[in-house]
């Protein structure tokens, strides 16, 4: 199981690692197509959901990795499911099925990871 763990923590930090650099900095035009919701959400809630997924991205694997704090590793995988409820409250009304879906899949990987770690 905690291979399993691993694989999962570092694909969820990848993921939001990822996505808090596409948040943070100005989107290429061939972007804009997929993404476009990132240039709706106002500029301050953008920010500090880009320094959160980031943050917690990190949290997930060097925590657990290290052995200080690992208590975190959890904790910022909770995080990330409070994010991913907010995402998904925000792709509802825009009507953003396929979002929606990543998002609740992101959630349950989250809430899996924070279950176990928290077990562990």
């Amino acid at each position: 199981m905690n291979i399993i763990l691993w694989i999962v923590q570092i694909l969820l930090a990848f993921v939001f690692i990822s996505h808090g650099r596409l948040m943070w900095f100005p989107l290429e035009p061939k972007q804009r197509e997929m993404l476009g919701y990132i240039e709706a959400i106002p500029m301050g809630l953008r920010r500090f959901t880009a320094v959160a997924e980031s943050l917690a991205g990190v949290g997930l694997i060097l925590p657990w990795l290290t052995g200080i704090l690992p208590w975190l590793t959890p904790m910022a995988a909770v995080g990330l499911v409070l994010v991913m409820v907010g995402a998904i409250i925000f792709h509802v009304p825009r009507k953003e099925y396929p979002n929606i879906v990543f998002n609740l899949v992101l959630l349950a990987l989250a809430a899996f990871v924070a279950y176990e770690r928290f077990v562990i």
